[in-house]
């Protein structure tokens, strides 16, 4: 019997047939709407995704994006929980599920999953895409506001993700309040901006006055040692460029890297790196650069040259958003 196809082959080919009886041009003017909304800085009052043709376009554009942004934030998530297996899921704002995706491609197992969102037509997608991927096709879709009113039932994990940026500073509050009631594990991803790290770092201060250690990706829980509008940390995930993805930004190449910021918190004791590469390493003759955060709220570079021996082949080997120094085999 052949073995399953991973989660992340099966929603490419889920998504591959989404664009069918779409006219490419409606498509592409869809996406555009989306991406001028997404990035807005008003927080809207309306679900942004407004009907099938909206959703469709979105969940061809960005759900790729998503998946790989949660999945990279998740795998640092869960290599500071090794031990831990969440036996339930619930995604705020969760649309056309990317989340329940990476989750699925995180952990292996059934676990039952509720999917939070507004916006019905996403819904109605998300539930659609689910039935090709075995672990979800017993997850709820259910329509609720994202906000104040929100109530989230008692779960191990609570994901949250590109759904600040669409909210007001009270309703960030309520969601991330709600979560830390609810959950064991909350993980907040958002787009690798200033501004998508600002909310990412509020949320971060809430989870932490609640009561939740920091398990990724800052080494300890105690405040981000970068001075507000200096700077701000974000990681980087590789995906690959639909044929939407070309005909709306054009460009030759296969892939694009999605940028994000996130803060994965825990209400047990996580087990967090000892330092995370917070840049991409610089790769010189002889050495390598790696900007790292560290314990005791300290931003530091460490310079690891040929005579570090094995170490210096792991530095070679380590990528933006790693731990270090890596784990022993």
């Amino acid at each position: 019997m052949n073995a399953p196809a991973p989660p992340a082959e099966t929603l490419r080919a889920a998504l591959a047939g989404l664009l069918d009886g779409l006219p490419p041009k409606a498509a592409a003017q869809a996406v555009e709407r989306l991406i001028a909304n997404y990035r807005g800085t008003t927080p809207t009052h309306a679900p942004i995704l407004r009907d099938r043709s909206d959703v469709v376009a979105y969940a061809a554009y960005r759900m790729p994006a998503t998946f790989e942004a949660v999945r990279a934030a998740l795998g640092a998530f869960a290599d500071a929980v090794p031990d831990w297996t969440p036996g339930s899921h619930v995604d705020v704002g969760g649309g056309t599920g990317a989340a329940t995706w990476a989750v699925s491609a995180t952990w292996d197992g059934v676990r039952p999953v509720t999917v939070l969102d507004w916006a019905e037509p996403a819904l109605a997608l998300g539930r659609d895409l689910a039935a090709a991927n075995p672990a979800l096709t017993d997850a709820e879709w259910q329509r609720s506001r994202i906000g104040a009113a929100l109530t989230i039932g008692s779960t191990d994990l609570v994901t949250v993700s590109y759904v600040l940026g669409e909210l007001t500073g009270d309703d960030r509050a309520s969601l991330v309040r709600a979560a830390a009631d609810a959950a064991q594990a909350v993980v907040v991803i958002e787009p690798g901006t200033p501004d998508g790290y600002a909310r990412v770092i509020e949320a971060r201060d809430r989870l932490i006055a609640a009561g939740f250690h920091v398990a990724a990706p800052c080494p300890h829980s105690a405040a981000c040692p970068i001075v507000p509008g200096t700077d701000w940390c974000h990681f980087s995930a590789r995906v690959s460029r639909s044929s939407l993805h070309r005909q709306v930004k054009g460009g030759s190449l296969a892939y694009e890297d999605e940028k994000f910021s996130y803060v994965a918190a825990t209400r047990f004791p996580p087990d967090p790196a000892p330092s995370r590469v917070v840049r991409r390493p610089q790769i010189r003759k002889g050495q390598v650069l790696l900007d790292l955060c560290g314990p005791g709220e300290s931003l530091h570079r460490e310079t690891v040259t040929k005579r570090h021996g094995l170490l210096y082949r792991s530095a070679r080997d380590t990528d933006w958003g790693e731990a270090w120094p890596p784990a022993a085999p």
